[in-house]
């Protein structure tokens, strides 16, 4: 395989627009990059901002890759899959997914079988280039190729490995989902301190500056949340006040039930995905 791996993009919404663009700022080359769509006035638009190479025929960009990321909606995927197949079984890529709910078999299966290939659960971050991935590797993926994807991935964030398939939905509800669990908390934040008379823009900029502050300090720091949050409170200061409060309220419970609601909805859905195809 060249240094410079030729990728390619089925599907270019905006975590493709996003990893490329997350690619191209960490080095990789616009030549080395291909990507397909339908739509070719929006694949013009993707060649002038990034002036990588554009085709609206899905197996020629296929063609000429050594990494094909597919990037399309998991209700068309079996479809674009079975499309590509003849091309990628003669020039056997590495295949990655980053669509949810599609196991590696099933995706395998649809490309012709015995293909290297890669799932990724990336998530919403990834479009500010803050982005949390799970990844799952099937058993013809080799470490070279592995390092291949986490190049590309971590141009745009973390990127984490997962030996067991199934924990691709432990992933959905941690990372996957829990961008919008923050949210929730900034959401309220902001509300409570709104109705405490802070104005609306103060109280915003505020939660958003603090929760981020938080999140560099434990991912800089040694030391576990727990002990992070014990060095903010004070014996009968205003956090230990709130910290009880929410502990009171059953907020640690609340939180595992909300993450195996979504676990269980992550395994639902891909059962139902799967029968539909």
């Amino acid at each position: 395989m060249s240094k410079s791996p030729t990728i390619s993009f089925i599907g270019a919404g905006n975590m493709a627009t996003a990893i490329i663009g997350g690619m191209l700022d960490s080095g990789y080359k616009a030549n080395d990059i291909w990507v397909s769509a339908p739509d070719d006035g929006h694949l013009q638009s993707i060649r002038k901002k990034f002036g990588v190479s554009v085709t609206t025929d899905n197996r020629y960009c296929a063609q000429q890759a050594d990494m094909v990321i597919l990037a399309v909606k998991p209700q068309v995927m079996a479809d674009v899959c079975r499309d590509i197949a003849p091309v990628v079984q003669n020039t056997r890529p590495l295949m990655v997914s980053i669509a949810a709910g599609l196991t590696a078999e099933t995706l395998d299966e649809w490309l012709g079988g015995g293909l290297p290939l890669v799932r990724v659960m990336p998530n919403t971050p990834s479009l500010v280039g803050k982005g949390a991935a799970g990844l799952f590797a099937n058993a013809e993926v080799k470490d070279d190729q592995k390092g291949m994807v986490e190049s590309v991935f971590e141009s745009i964030g973390s990127a984490l490995w997962v030996d067991d398939e199934n924990l691709l939905h432990g992933v959905t509800a941690l990372s996957g989902s829990g961008p919008a669990y923050f949210f929730l908390m900034l959401e309220a934040l902001e509300a409570a301190a709104t109705d405490a008379g802070v104005a609306p823009h103060t109280a915003r900029e505020l939660a958003i500056q603090t929760m981020a502050g938080a999140a560099e300090m434990a991912a800089r720091s040694e030391q576990d949340p727990g002990q992070l949050k014990r060095n903010v409170m004070s014996p009968g200061g205003t956090t230990e006040q709130a910290i009880n409060t929410f502990e009171e309220g059953g907020m640690r419970d609340l939180v595992h039930k909300a993450y195996n609601a979504a676990f269980k909805r992550s395994e639902e859905m891909a059962k139902e995905l799967a029968g539909k195809q």
